[in-house]
């Protein structure tokens, strides 16, 4: 008997669905929000207006070309949290609402653990135990994960996570949302220590970023008295220096993690795991190191249902199942 999964993914901008049969990931369909581009970041009303508008599309995409009918699906898998709550609450009610429909059973999946699976869609994957850094606009994570439910967070920032400070600092020098990416673009092209920004040293494997974002806003503000066109003429080298700082603060804790657990197979999830620099260093210290890395492709970085879908075929194998009382979590820890 087959198992076919329906997955759906709205706990921010991106409205997701996606259909996985016996493990296998038939489609990633995602409806991206360009809303929030004009207000510089996501505003959480109109996140959940647009993910209302894009969901039932979405979903219909991902049934036609996966060539399973409703009538076939065997589940329905939906992000539980963290997340916007008005976004998630979205996905849940038309999951229950679907699910019940067919009669068939829920599962509730974590958005963060479902980002640390998506690297069980394709090859190679990576062996148990395994330590995955998870890196995204709202999180920043060191996670021992030791089976695919088995996981334990070993390490997290204190105040922000890596990706809000790249959005962050991205937007002190005027870029436009999201600033991560082009912040990345940018700084292939410069010099990544023309300038130098303070690295956090918190103690274990704690991260912190709310320094470094303040050391930029100073910084700028400093040179642009001096040179209203400085960062103009030096956003190559601001980029590349700002990127340099972030990337090695993690680095300097994953080395650590590394050491502290005996463990060489070394995993990144996450959006800003989609970041050149970010996966160019890794690749340099696995030769260093002689770590294994694993890096999921560009579209399982971001948020996408696919990742949902693969977290939901591991839960159906042990059948955790949820009732339809089953609510929301905006703060939801691994």
């Amino acid at each position: 008997m087959n198992v076919n999964i329906l997955a759906i993914e709205s706990s921010c901008d991106e409205t997701s669905a996606s259909i996985i049969s016996n493990g296998k990931i038939l489609n990633n369909i995602v409806a991206t929000q360009s809303v929030h581009e004009k207000y510089g970041g996501v505003v959480p009303e109109l996140a959940s207006r647009a993910h209302q508008q894009h969901l039932i599309p979405v979903v219909n995409e991902a049934i036609l070309t996966s060539g399973i009918s409703k009538n076939e699906l065997s589940a329905v898998a939906f992000t539980k949290g963290p997340g916007l709550m008005g976004s998630l609450m979205v996905g849940v009610s038309f999951a229950k609402s679907f699910a019940y429909a067919l009669g068939i059973p829920l599962i509730a999946i974590n958005h963060m653990e479902a980002h640390i699976l998506a690297h069980f869609i394709d090859e190679p994957k990576p062996n148990f135990p395994f330590i995955c850094l998870t890196v995204s606009g709202g999180h920043t994570q060191l996670v021992l994960v030791r089976d695919h439910l088995d996981m334990e967070v070993v390490g997290e920032t204190m105040d922000d996570a890596v990706g809000e400070a790249f959005d962050k600092t991205a937007k002190l020098m005027g870029l436009p949302y999201p600033g991560g990416p082009i912040l990345d673009k940018y700084a292939k092209e410069g010099n990544p220590t023309a300038f130098q920004f303070p690295i956090s040293d918190m103690p274990g494997l704690t991260f912190s970023f709310s320094g470094i974002k303040t050391a930029v806003l100073y910084f700028l503000r400093d040179n642009l008295k001096e040179n209203p066109k400085f960062v103009e003429e030096n956003l190559a080298d601001i980029c590349a220096s700002i990127q340099h700082t972030l990337i090695k603060t993690l680095m300097q804790k994953l080395k650590k993690a590394s050491k502290q657990y005996k463990i060489k197979e070394i995993a990144i999830a996450g959006g800003v795991s989609a970041n050149s620099g970010l996966r160019k260093e890794l690749e340099n210290l696995s030769n260093q190191y002689g770590w294994k890395v694993y890096i999921p492709k560009f579209e399982y970085c971001t948020d996408n249902a696919a990742m949902i879908a693969m977290a939901a075929h591991y839960k159906y194998q042990k059948s955790e199942f949820s009732g339809l009382d089953v609510s929301p979590e905006a703060r939801m820890k691994i």
